[in-house]
């Protein structure tokens, strides 16, 4: 399929319902996930299209863009423009989490952008060193990431501080040494504390998180 064809089958696959959902959320499209992903998967892998969907900055295509890259093709250089410029919260996550991830540059670009002063770009940092804190914590101090989020989550951005406190629940779940520590600083600092929980689903305020990953991974 040419650009232009990917591009009216997803104006065709339009909902002004879907929109209006997204939207309450920040993303700015009205496709519904499933029928986006069924398209990507028809596409397959194409790395030339997919660069050709990203840069027409519509929020959709570059949904599908995320789905149908190579990541290890991407230079350091590239990767860092493409954050920058990822601001809808669904485009930001996918990139994150499906590219991101998958590169050969991902260390490198979490040390990059743990202390970036655009607290999105951080955020993207701070989302790396929680995938370390839970697969590869050597090398990563621990105590200080604490330190880190006990003085600045609080009052860090949105996004930056959904990051940290995903951090700082990791920490708590996975190293039984720093859990007392981490739900402390979570009870202290109250960050998430009255997030409305849909019923069935996990708190994300840490101590409760915390406290319900741990009950299950004793229970099993």
């Amino acid at each position: 399929m040419t650009i232009a064809e990917v591009m009216a089958e997803l104006a065709a696959l339009e909902d002004p319902k879907a929109r209006a959902v997204n939207e309450k959320h920040g993303d700015d499209h009205g496709v519904n996930l499933g029928k986006l992903r069924a398209v990507a998967k028809r596409l397959k892998t194409q790395q030339d299209l997919s660069r050709e969907l990203w840069d027409t900055g519509d929020t959709a295509a570059r949904l599908v863009a995320l789905l149908i890259c190579r990541p290890k093709e991407f230079t350091p250089e590239e990767l860092d423009a493409m954050l920058r410029d990822a601001r809808i919260p669904k485009v930001n996550d996918w990139f994150v989490n499906y590219v991101v991830r998958k590169s050969p540059h991902a260390e490198g670009l979490r040390e990059a952008w743990f202390d970036d002063p655009d607290p999105v770009v951080a955020s993207a940092g701070w989302a790396l060193t929680s995938e370390r804190v839970v697969k590869r914590p050597d090398g990563i101090d621990l105590e200080g990431l604490l330190d880190l989020i006990e003085a600045q989550m609080k009052d860090a951005p949105d996004r930056l501080q959904w990051a940290m406190n995903n951090c700082l629940a990791q920490i708590g779940i996975e190293h039984a040494e720093l859990r007392a520590r981490a739900v402390e600083i979570g009870e202290r600092l109250g960050v998430l504390k009255d997030y409305p929980t849909p019923p069935n689903c996990t708190s994300p305020f840490a101590p409760i998180w915390i406290g319900e990953m741990v009950s299950r991974q004793q229970a099993k």
